[in-house]
């Protein structure tokens, strides 16, 4: 069984157990988090507690195992899948927008893991039997490449680089409003939003550091193309950095108050490059995807 820890720190302190932990892991429900807890899944300073409404307090140290039987659950589905390149070790997905990683609250079919155990044999179980192949994951709405690992030694290798930040990773945007700058790098450390869980935000005082670099690609009326280059791989981080610097991307619903102009249907971010050494070969491989039919409509038809 996979867990997972965190540790409390002031904006979660007092709050009860569960939903400490929905605000944490934003994939969870508190109904599925009280689950956990009364399933004896969640220990707090190494002791099992099995009461939901627990208070927390500061610094603690949650640690959050999965419901062995929910994982099960997760049936294999025919959906097709854009393949860019497949050996014996990795497949590299071109993933739509609109498609879901991993199964959580409110998705259990129709995403990438569901597709992924039909369509191959092994993949890694590194991150439990619930995110089979799993290393890392893009955000329903944006499209791209992702990395998807066939066995432990593969996948571990491939953790590894995202960890030491020398997998890269471009991703296209196409952000509301212009730029005086060619170029640029925006370093603002992100934590959960204290106000809302499904939100990230920029934290001075408690984010983890993220790093951002950008040039711009193409320049319209109010708009602008740019090129993003994670350098630190926080969740959300590019939608939020651009959000924090006034350049929200366009059609994004979380990020930008009322920033859509030309496209409601999520937000116009694209990974588009990764790069990475291959764990068997040791060789650096670099994939690359042109960004999708809509998104290109929307540029051509941009003044």
């Amino acid at each position: 069984m996979s867990s997972k820890i965190f540790y409390v720190d002031d904006t979660l302190v007092g709050a009860r157990l569960d939903q400490a932990i929905a605000a944490v892991f934003n994939e969870n429900s508190r109904t599925h988090a009280a689950n956990q807890i009364k399933g004896g899944f969640v220990t707090v300073d190494g002791e099992v507690i099995t009461k939901p409404s627990f208070r927390v307090s500061n610094e603690q140290e949650i640690e959050v195992g999965d419901l062995p039987l929910q994982e099960t659950k997760i049936l294999p589905e025919n959906i097709p899948l854009d393949i860019i390149y497949e050996d014996d070790d990795l497949v590299i997905i071109n993933k739509p927008a609109g498609m879901v990683v991993h199964p959580g609250a409110g998705h259990t079919s129709g995403t990438l893991v569901n597709a992924l155990i039909y369509h191959f044999q092994t993949l890694s179980n590194v991150n439990g039997l619930s995110r089979p192949g799993i290393v890392h994951r893009l955000d329903k709405d944006t499209s791209g490449l992702l990395v998807v690992c066939k066995n432990d030694y593969a996948h571990n290798y491939i953790a590894a680089q995202l960890a030491d930040r020398s997998m890269g990773r471009k991703y296209y945007a196409l952000v509301t409003g212009t730029f005086n700058e060619e170029e640029g790098k925006i370093i603002a450390p992100l934590a959960r939003d204290v106000s809302d869980r499904f939100k990230i935000a920029v934290d001075t005082k408690n984010g983890k550091e993220a790093i951002t670099n950008f040039k711009v690609l193409r320049r319209f009326s109010k708009h602008t193309l740019v090129e993003a280059e994670l350098i630190t791989g926080r969740t959300h981080q590019i939608r939020v950095h651009f959000d924090y610097i006034y350049h929200p991307i366009e059609g994004d619903p979380l990020y930008g108050l009322n920033n859509s102009h030309v496209y409601q249907g999520g937000q116009l971010l694209h990974a588009h490059e990764i790069s990475f050494i291959h764990p068997r070969s040791k060789e650096k491989l670099t994939f690359s995807a042109p960004v999708p039919p809509y998104f290109q409509n929307i540029l051509d038809n941009l003044d």
